[in-house]
């Protein structure tokens, strides 16, 4: 909101409530903004609250399948010579040529 339509606004409360009734209303309309302020403020903490445990769950997942992958591919290495796979890929590569 710029200057001319704050202006405006407290005209028009003055002309609702009368110059009497303001300072009640204006501290009405602070309370309910501390309240909701407050209460926003739960909701965030609550939200962050439950998220982290999910991260920590995501992060637990994940840490478990890399381990579970990099154990699988140190099985495979195990089971598989390089140089004869090497060799046989270089016989395959004359087989086609020739």
């Amino acid at each position: 909101m710029g200057g001319g339509e704050i202006i405006v606004v407290l005209l028009a409360a003055l002309l609702l409530f009368g110059a009497d009734k303001m300072p009640e209303v204006a501290k009405g309309l602070a309370k309910g903004m501390k309240e909701f302020r407050r209460v926003t403020d739960d909701i965030k903490r609550e939200f962050e609250e439950s998220t982290r445990d999910i991260k920590t769950d995501i992060n637990d997942v994940t840490a478990e399948v890399k381990k579970n992958a990099e154990e699988a591919n140190k099985n495979i290495r195990s089971y598989i010579d390089e140089n004869e796979v090497a060799k046989d890929i270089k016989d395959l590569g004359n087989d086609l040529k020739g």
